[in-house]
């Protein structure tokens, strides 16, 4: 090497001499050379010595929170040891001699794995993400403070029973403990990351509020009538109530089977409630009006981004069959609710087991739980097994008021606004004061987009009042005090259909499907949850607030809820489709889903023979697209351009599948995508009553409406340079625009194109998994490229006017196997590990993008066959 260099060096003296230089002038540009040779090494040593250190840093902080699992930990609160038996997804299976070690023990073994993510979900329903995250999620607190979710959680928590306090007590003691010997980065990366935004932040001990108030959480998630009540009603003000019902068509009762079939379920021998009303634009049209309602509709999307859209779409499928369907005689049941994705999954995998099971200690469970709430939500134990989908009912009414000054008008009287005010935290910012204003109804909605933009744009307090004109209060059944947490230990330790029953009347909200299934044979379906009994009005427009005309008379009571054992068909099914048909007495609902998936899922049923496992977990898989089943001989039979035909042929012999390495999959899409922009987005999206063109099945439903009326104005499009009129020419414009989309993005061959490579899901953290790009890196995971689609069995929705990006998965599925529960079957969307980089951060996810899934241990023996890792906790000393 050094005679290399030397070498090097004479070159280099010689070349500057004949370049006539002046003596030794060589020799100094030689020094110079060496001393940036050896500056530049040096920075390049100091800055691998950094990077070093940086990396080694990021490791440490990376497995400084990694939990213990091997061993045995000293754990303050426990009365005798218990037991955490991981396997090798990390997933745990608790055992303990009494009740309190075991929700000790989860409560400890949550904190292990997910704290961060509690933490997060606590300040959610607190409305305390500002306290965090700084001035970016004012809005999202005010929204959760106007509706008091944490208030509500701490008036129930009295309601509840003792046992069921002493269950959370046990829990939050059980988390605590962890939070007493782990703090910072030694909680969860996150910490660290935090730590550079709000320095000095320091996690409160949890308490048994904390865990209440998530339902609240989970009910907001689930619930889009705030959204369709404030649309519908602007939308009634400027168009036909023709056009509006073409936009929103009933339910199909001719195409679709409810979930329980006529003369099966519960009921009362007449009829109740008033009818539905639709109000004229006289009633909705004022601009005060119109501005409440608009302030409303955008307060109720302020938490989308930390707990994920909502929508028409959106739902879950469950199903379970009797043993005369199955290859065993035995029943079984599936499951896999739709949910937004986040890293890690919103559920938990576990086990809750008492090692002798007896009345004092009656828990033999396992199944899918929400970190920071102890028991399971979603599973089976050794009698009984349920599911849930969203029952999606008419829970909620928006009601308009009439407001001057401090005063508001009921019944042509003037009330007086009950206040508080809100004092919100900012990190890095100054406090928000707000005043939160309430009827007879409910807390004041409109006001948090109100209040807001005239602080910022006005200059007036936060807290004044508005001088006068139409305010929109919200009247929602999980504000109402209840013991929806009594209802889930309930279910946790039943043991027949008459106790799986009295666990579900304390079911409040969210108003869920409940199917069910047991070991001596049985199958059922049960619909819990406070519905309301209106006076006049079916939940689909905002209602005036001044009269008591539109009041809740009460709720539907529980005995006639809809409920049915053991139907004749041998199934029931249930994807948010309608539950019962027309006859039923009660409101419910006027809006179900769609029934598209449900009815595929009986269609496949029927048409499987006698089913096992196996063949449960292909339907919950199954791609077959109806919307294209219907539209593609329209297509086919449209006029296109020369460079399209060789997209179009794609078409030809589909079998509406969407797998991710579709061709005609993705170009398909790629046309519906584009007849919904030609259609309705620049229609129903640029003027005030935006309308939400997200192309699911509701949308299927308004094009296939359309297909027969060719000259309907819908299918005009006049500000197109094509001048677009009639069906045909727009299916045709749609193809070509689609087939062009395509080319462009993923090549000039149709046969090589993949849905997959549009359709990509990427698992964000929910919080600061939109933050800079290294962290990014650091906590969320894909992109991943998914089949299937919004309407199919196999859900991974996308929003047609934003892109094909996924937004709503299946987030877990299940099957329960009755003939022998250690055959079922289970997946999570990402792992059980909220830890970035720990193993089982994201290893699920592989299985679950395959469709496949992993061994659901439940016995003793098969648990501890199954074992990777044994913790034993045992009380101090």
């Amino acid at each position: 090497m050094g005679d290399v260099l030397n070498t090097a060096d004479t070159v280099d003296t010689e070349t500057e001499a004949g370049q006539g230089e002046q003596p030794g002038s060589g020799r100094k540009r030689r020094r110079g050379w060496r001393r940036l040779r050896i500056i530049a090494w040096s920075l390049v040593v100091v800055l691998i010595v950094i990077l070093s250190s940086a990396g080694l840093y990021l490791t440490w902080a990376v497995r400084h929170s990694f939990p213990t699992v091997e061993g045995t930990l000293a754990v303050p609160g426990l009365t005798g040891p218990a037991e955490v038996l991981r396997d090798g997804y990390g997933v745990p299976q608790i055992y303990a001699d009494n009740p309190h070690d075991l929700f000790l023990a989860q409560g400890y073994t949550h904190a292990q794995d997910r704290f961060w993510e509690m933490d997060v979900r606590r300040h959610i329903t607190s409305g305390r993400l500002s306290e965090l995250f700084g001035e970016s999620q004012v809005v999202t607190d005010s929204t959760v403070r106007t509706m008091g979710w944490r208030q509500v959680a701490e008036q129930e928590l009295p309601l509840l029973s003792q046992s069921t306090r002493d269950y959370l007590q046990a829990y939050a003691d059980g988390v605590n403990a962890y939070l007493a010997e782990h703090s910072g980065t030694g909680l969860s990366l996150e910490y660290t990351v935090l730590g550079l935004i709000t320095p000095g932040y320091t996690p409160e001990p949890w308490t048994p509020v904390d865990s209440v108030a998530w339902l609240k959480a989970m009910a907001w998630d689930l619930n889009g009538t705030v959204t369709d009540q404030a649309r519908h009603a602007m939308l009634a003000a400027v168009l036909p109530q023709e056009t509006i019902r073409q936009l929103y068509p009933d339910y199909d009762f001719q195409r679709w089977e409810p979930t329980v079939q006529p003369g099966e379920t519960s009921r009362d021998p007449k009829p109740v409630g008033g009818g539905g009303t639709v109000p004229s634009s006289a009633d909705t049209g004022t601009a005060d009006m119109a501005s409440a309602l608009r302030d409303a509709a955008e307060a109720s999307t302020a938490l989308d981004d930390v707990l994920g859209p909502r929508g028409e779409g959106i739902g879950s499928n469950g199903w379970v069959v009797s043993g005369k369907l199955t290859a065993s005689g035995k029943p079984m049941l599936a499951n896999d609710p739709h949910l937004a994705p986040q890293m890690p999954s919103l559920w938990y995998q576990n086990g809750l087991h008492c090692r002798s099971v007896s009345r004092d200690c009656q828990f033999d469970v396992s199944g899918f739980s929400f970190s920071g709430m102890p028991g399971v939500i979603i599973g089976h134990n050794a009698d009984i097994s349920w599911g849930l989908t969203n029952l999606g009912p008419a829970d909620t009414d928006l009601y308009l008021e009439r407001v001057t000054g401090g005063n508001y008008e009921y019944q042509g009287r003037q009330v007086p606004l009950r206040t508080r005010q809100e004092v919100i935290k900012v990190a890095g910012g100054q406090d928000r004061v707000i005043t939160v204003r309430s009827t007879e109804h409910g807390p004041i909605l409109s006001d948090v987009v109100d209040r807001l933009k005239s602080t910022g744009q006005s200059g007036r307090s936060p807290g004044a009042d508005p001088a006068g004109g139409y305010a929109v209060a919200i009247k929602w059944t999980a504000l109402q005090p209840a013991r929806t947490l009594d209802a889930v230990f309930g279910l946790n330790a039943a043991h027949d259909w008459r106790s799986f029953r009295q666990a579900a009347s304390q079911f409040a909200a969210p108003a869920q499907n409940m199917l069910y299934a047991d070991r001596f044979g049985h199958i059922g379906y049960q619909a819990p949850g406070l519905i309301p009994i209106r006076k006049q009005g079916d939940g689909r427009y905002p209602v005036p607030g001044w009269t008591d005309e539109y009041e809740w008379t009460g709720y539907i009571p529980f005995d006639a809820l809809p409920s049915a054992l053991d139907p004749a068909s041998g199934y029931f099914v249930n994807a948010n489709n309608a539950v019962t048909d027309p006859s039923y007495p009660y409101l419910i609902t006027k809006a179900w889903g769609d029934g598209n998936r449900s009815q595929r899922i009986t269609d496949l049923i029927k048409q499987g023979g006698k089913l096992d496992v196996t063949a449960m977990q292909r339907i919950q898989l199954d791609t077959y697209n109806v919307n294209a089943a219907t539209l593609t001989p329209r297509l086919l039979a449209a006029q296109v351009s020369k460079d399209t035909e060789k997209a179009k042929n794609l078409l030809r012999g589909w079998d509406f599948t969407q797998p991710a390495d579709s061709a005609p999959a993705a170009y398909f899409n790629a046309v519906w995508r584009n007849l919904l922009r030609l259609m309705f987005t620049d229609k129903l999206t640029n003027g005030a009553p935006k309308v939400d063109v997200d192309g699911g099945g509701q949308w299927f439903e308004v094009v296939r409406g359309l297909l027969d009326r060719p000259d309907d104005e819908f299918w005009h499009n006049t500000t197109d340079p094509r001048g677009l009129r009639g069906r045909d020419a727009m299916l045709g414009a749609a193809m070509d625009d689609a087939a062009k989309e395509l080319t462009d993005r993923l090549g000039a061959d149709p046969a090589a194109w993949r849905w997959g490579e549009l359709h990509r899901l990427t698992l964000k953290n929910q919080t600061l998994g939109t933050g800079p790009a290294p962290v990014q890196w650091l906590l969320n995971r894909g992109p991943y490229e998914l089949g299937g689609g919004p309407a199919t069995i196999n859900a991974a929705g996308w929003n047609a006017k934003k892109g094909y990006d996924v937004n709503w998965v299946p987030s877990m599925r299940m099957v329960v196997d009755w003939a022998n529960l250690d055959s079922s079957r289970w997946i999570n969307l990402t792992g059980a590990s909220g830890h970035a980089f720990d193993e089982h951060y994201d290893d699920q996810m592989p299985l679950w993008q395959r469709g496949e899934s992993t061994a659901w241990a439940f016995s003793r023996d098969t648990v501890t066959a199954a074992t990777k890792n044994h913790l034993t906790l045992k009380p101090p000393g």
